[in-house]
């Protein structure tokens, strides 16, 4: 199945090592896309070497994220710019369709935040969360409560602030699972959005308990919120390993 790592994959590795360019121990690393499967993953050999003799060697699978493999562009730079605007556009709307609530407003930003995460990878999903501070911090509309309670760094300093800084470490963890094949089924899914929700979350209460103490950054900065993130979670369980297994039967029509 797409996502299982295969006993002994096949590799081709595209590189040569001189033994004689590492006379005393170091580690090489060789990657190399898995034949057969389109590049969705690859291994990485690593080399322990002392005195031109490999005494030790280890294997790491790593996966592709789900965005790179849709949009196959060879122009890496252009289509993770594309991805980075779509992203912070797609986050900038998800702010404005929301269920009021205070001092947090509920809206489908997080659950926006964790699927950017896991199908653009930890650092083109973290790279798009910045994008999107950034367009808030230079006094963009973006947020959710902008420009009703203020608007640029001064919104971004008050009760959602914490939130905001969960929203990068969430996109960072999520994605750095999706490329350990956490993405590729239900119960792992699930796993990775948790942890991403766990990490916005306990940044988010932090700052708001600073303002506003501990029970009251419970009683509105969580409770309201659960059954919410719950619903979101187990959508986004079912959405990602569907779009796999999608895009899965699509390759094996061609």
């Amino acid at each position: 199945m797409l996502g299982d790592k295969p006993a002994h994959p096949p590799v081709t590795l595209n590189a040569l090592v001189d033994a004689q360019a590492y006379p005393y121990k170091s580690n090489i690393k060789l990657a190399a896309p898995v034949i057969g499967t389109g590049s969705w993953y690859s291994v990485t050999l690593e080399f322990a070497l002392v005195h031109n003799s490999v005494i030790q060697m280890t294997a790491s699978t790593a996966y592709a994220p789900l965005a790179t493999v849709l949009v196959n562009d060879q122009n890496t730079l252009a289509r993770n710019i594309m991805l980075a605007v779509a992203g912070s556009i797609a986050l900038w709307i998800s702010a404005k369709v929301q269920v009021p609530f205070l001092p947090v407003p509920m809206t489908l930003q997080t659950l926006v935040v964790l699927i950017i995460g896991m199908a653009y990878g930890w650092r083109l999903g973290a790279a798009t969360i910045a994008l999107y501070l950034a367009q808030g911090a230079a006094g963009l509309p973006v947020f959710a409560g902008t420009p009703e309670k203020g608007i640029g760094l001064a919104y971004m300093v008050g009760p959602t602030g914490g939130f905001l800084i969960g929203f990068v470490l969430a996109a960072i963890a999520v994605g750095y699972l999706a490329e350990r094949g956490w993405d590729r089924n239900i119960v792992s899914t699930a796993g990775a959005m948790l942890i991403g929700n766990a990490l916005i979350y306990i940044p988010g209460l932090f700052w708001l308990s600073t303002l506003t103490g501990w029970d009251k950054a419970i009683e509105f900065g969580i409770k309201p919120f659960l059954l919410g993130d719950l619903f979101k979670l187990v959508l986004a369980a079912l959405f990602m390993p569907l779009i796999w297994n999608t895009v899965k039967k699509m390759s094996e029509d061609k």
